[in-house]
């Protein structure tokens, strides 16, 4: 089986046809490809199929559960669809589970492009505190296509960012799991993250988590609704406007490859 890996600030995906694995276990499949160790190695799998307008996605992390969307993983499949297009405007729709994504190049660097992604508005935004073992966190939550919970205030530390990120992944408020992001309001213009992805642990970054970050640092936390949000793997635009939030970064396609272990059924 053929399959393409891309990444985007080391949030790292694998791409599969949907043709080529049909009848599969795709959950036990994203297992094993994801393993960095005995497979590829990635923090989700991502089977897709062309369309006239560009494709259609479905999203395994790499525990094997399902996901709705990643911003990162939209923005490399597009970096997949349009390598060897030059056109400036180059655009392309991805169908997900939480909608269509249209993802527009906003330069033609070979390696590295850049694409605008329209990632839709936020819904059920709110502020919540939730109770981890005896302490109380105060947090805002929402729905960006896939539940996010944002704890606004300074950066964690590594113990803090592991016990809490793991608890409030699973915490009953969210009975599907939740994505978690700390972020700290370090200007109006710049605000900084740690990522807790949901069927994955730590992440190099995310892109649904960079969009909620801002919308709850913008709705709650003092900045404007256009930003620079840094993750470890680095720095990306996300504009909150009227018509959809817009997230800007670039993404690259690492390799091709063939998966040479026999399919799960």
């Amino acid at each position: 089986m053929k399959f393409t890996k891309a990444h985007a600030y080391g949030n790292d995906f694998l791409y599969v046809e949907e043709r080529d694995v049909q009848g599969c276990g795709l959950s036990a499949l994203a297992r094993e490809m994801c393993d960095r160790h005995t497979g590829v190695g990635a923090d989700g799998l991502i089977v897709f199929v062309h369309t006239h307008a560009g494709a259609r996605m479905r999203l395994h992390n790499a525990d094997g559960s399902q996901a709705e969307v990643s911003g990162n993983g939209v923005r490399g499949l597009a970096a997949l669809l349009l390598r060897g297009d030059d056109r400036a405007d180059a655009a392309v729709d991805i169908e997900t589970a939480a909608g269509i994504k249209r993802v527009t190049k906003a330069d033609r660097s070979p390696s590295h492009p850049s694409f605008r992604t329209a990632m839709g508005l936020p819904a059920d935004l709110r502020q919540a505190t939730l109770m981890v073992a005896d302490d109380a966190v105060d947090a805002v939550v929402m729905n960006f296509g896939n539940p996010q919970c944002i704890v606004l205030g300074p950066q964690p530390s590594d113990e803090q960012f592991h016990l809490l990120g793991a608890s409030l992944e699973r915490h009953e408020r969210f009975p599907h799991s939740t994505n978690v992001e700390f972020a700290t309001v370090e200007s109006p213009t710049a605000i900084r993250i740690l990522i807790w992805e949901r069927g994955v642990g730590p992440t190099m970054s995310s892109g649904t988590g960079s969009c909620a970050a801002l919308v709850a640092a913008a709705a709650f936390g003092g900045a404007s609704r256009e930003a620079l949000v840094t993750a470890p793997g680095g720095a990306q635009l996300v504009e909150w406007r009227d018509d959809s939030v817009y997230l800007t970064g670039w993404a690259e396609v690492v390799c091709e490859g063939e998966w040479l272990r026999a399919l799960p059924r």
